[in-house]
């Protein structure tokens, strides 16, 4: 089994030609009645081994925290033990210079990477923990905003040595994190502050992604796995903030208007994700919808089969949207100005 980053990289070595790998895509295209450019490829396993490595690793980083945290250097026992990050960044870098580097596994890769920014964060999260056991709120978040810029710092050396398409992503997270930090540092005690800095950060790393996005309309290159990966951090944090400042699922009922308010951001989102071909907003904000038509059923007297009907609704509405998705996407793009259209991706691949 092939993915489309070893058709990339392939390409990219001079195994074979770019013409041969587009009439390879192609020919599948052709197969699957579906074209390619709306399939929204992204590597994550290549076979059983990267599972069983997965395993492996996951087992092994435990173990290797396990024995750092019992190194405590003055750390009180109900605090975390900083070599307990050490070790697993060490060796999540470790085990990444031969699954990464050198054999390019893909679920491994998004594991170590995760194990080597966690670490690195993990351990000075119990460095400030040890040295300001008494930090008020104003302090502690000046303490995470640092985590996360040293975070970002591991992200951007752990990009630099291996590449890996989710590391950017977890990079701007966690930049997003020295912002929000910083702020919430002067305003400590603001209730609703969190959630607008939340949507801020989300709607700035969907900015992020769509430049990559743009720089790579045919998705052809490792550009279209970052942008992927960047649209699905961003999308859980433009819903969760969005929905939470509107109200929804702080109390067991929301009114008719709300929810409608709700089904109507959904259809938005949608709109949005037809023009843009990435489905991480419907995804994301799957949950509100789905609680929302709750509502609207129980307030119109279907209390017992409510939560069957909603099901139904949005199942099937999800699965003929997958249907037809193309046909729906060429409809929103063709709506939109040449402005917009020349820096979406392509509805077909001839322009490519």
């Amino acid at each position: 089994m092939y993915s489309e980053s070893d058709l990339q990289d392939a390409v990219a070595a001079g195994v074979i030609p770019a013409q041969s790998a587009q009439a390879l895509r192609d020919h599948v295209a052709r197969l699957r009645a579906s074209p390619v450019v709306d399939e929204e490829h992204f590597r994550l396993l290549t076979g059983f081994n990267d599972i069983f490595v997965s395993i492996a690793s996951i087992i092994l980083l435990i173990a290797v925290g396990w024995l750092g945290n019992s190194l405590r250097f003055g750390a009180a026992d109900h605090e975390p033990a900083f070599m307990a990050g050490l070790f697993v960044a060490a060796a999540s870098w470790g085990l990444a210079e031969y699954f990464t580097r050198a054999r390019r596994m893909a679920l491994p890769s998004i594991l170590l990477l995760a194990g080597f920014v966690g670490g690195v964060g993990f351990a000075l999260f119990a460095l400030a923990i040890q040295s300001f056991p008494d930090a008020g709120d104003s302090l502690a978040s000046l303490i995470l905003s640092g985590v996360a810029a040293m975070s970002a710092l591991a992200a951007w050396l752990h990009w630099r040595r291996f590449m890996v398409p989710i590391t950017v992503a977890a990079g701007s997270a966690a930049a997003a994190g020295v912002v929000a930090g910083l702020v919430m540092a002067g305003f400590p005690d603001h209730d609703t502050l969190p959630f607008w800095l939340l949507l801020a950060a989300g709607l700035t790393i969907f900015a992020l992604a769509m430049w990559w996005d743009m720089s790579d309309r045919a998705r052809t290159t490792r550009r279209s796995d970052v942008a992927f990966w960047l649209h699905l951090a961003a999308a859980p944090m433009i819903a969760h903030s969005l929905f939470h400042l509107l109200g929804v699922m702080r109390g067991d009922e929301i009114g008719a208007g709300r929810a409608l308010l709700v089904v109507a951001l959904y259809v938005a989102f949608g709109l949005v994700a037809l023009a843009i071909d990435r489905r991480a907003l419907l995804v994301s904000s799957l949950a509100y919808v789905l609680f929302a038509l709750y509502a609207l059923f129980r307030q119109a007297g279907a209390v017992e089969l409510s939560w069957a009907l909603t099901a139904l609704v949005i199942g099937s509405a999800l699965l003929l949207l997958s249907a037809f998705w193309h046909h729906a996407r060429a409809l929103v793009v063709h709506g939109l100005p040449p402005v917009l259209t020349e820096r979406l991706p392509y509805l077909d691949r001839a322009p490519a």
